[in-house]
């Protein structure tokens, strides 16, 4: 099996995309890239077996709604302005499951900074199914949303500081090596204590193998049509040293 993550920004230079190849008792990071392009994230969509993405894959079915009543100014849907509204429209069903489970809510795909980087992210969604890669945002086809900061979380490791500071990112992949001591890194090592965006492709990887085979939160039932529209993150529901 081949998983790839992506750390996805607004534009190809802080974008990364890590490649592992799962055998019976071994994981090596075979591919890890830096200033990757969308046509190079199709390419590798189309070889591997899936592909994660660290970005929301959708918006607010109610941010949509507000939009496009909003555009339209003969229409009576316009909402109370309210600070209960404003939440329900900044979050999707899917960050609202990520603060119950680890306690922290993810960036706001409506008002927050993340805009920018999803805006790329829908247009290479379309290039995705464009190529024949079928788009299911909830996670059940070949595409997936991951959020790796709350992966490593979930699997017991301390991120303090990793995202910022090169000692924390070298002693938390310490940590995740002897954790997982299948996991080859190869050559790729010191790029993932260098470079952040490498650091959470890698991450994104592992966790879209966790996704691979079915070791994640799905939607339930409830909120599966939902999931479709607005995406769907998926965290990891077992240990990493489970993945192999």
């Amino acid at each position: 099996m081949l998983t790839a993550g992506v750390d996805l920004a607004a534009e190809p230079k802080g974008t990364a995309l890590a490649v592992i190849e799962w055998k019976e008792t071994r994981a090596t990071l075979v591919d890890l890239q830096l200033g990757v392009n969308d046509e190079t994230i199709v390419e590798a969509a189309g070889v591997v077996d899936k592909l994660g993405i660290d970005c929301a894959l959708g918006w607010p079915i109610e941010f949509v709604e507000f939009l496009n009543n909003h555009a339209n100014l003969a229409s009576t849907s316009f909402p109370d302005g309210g600070m209960d509204w404003r939440r329900r429209a900044s979050f999707r069903e899917s960050d609202r499951h990520v603060r119950a489970v680890t306690g922290r809510w993810p960036l706001s795909v409506s008002t927050d900074r993340l805009g920018l980087t999803a805006m790329r992210c829908a247009g290479m969604q379309g290039r995705l199914q464009q190529s024949g890669i079928e788009i299911d945002r909830s996670g059940s086809g070949k595409i997936v949303e991951i959020y790796p900061g709350a992966a490593l979380r979930l699997w017991g490791f301390d991120t303090t500081g990793y995202r910022a500071n090169e000692d924390a990112r070298a002693e938390l992949l310490s940590s995740v090596e002897r954790t997982v001591p299948w996991l080859n890194l190869g050559s790729h090592r010191e790029l993932m204590i260098s470079s952040t965006d490498a650091f959470d492709a890698v991450v994104a990887s592992l966790a879209t193998r966790a996704a691979a085979i079915g070791l994640y939160s799905k939607p339930p039932f409830e909120h599966l049509e939902k999931a479709k529209i607005e995406g769907w993150i998926a965290l990891p529901s077992n240990p990493i040293t489970d993945l192999l």
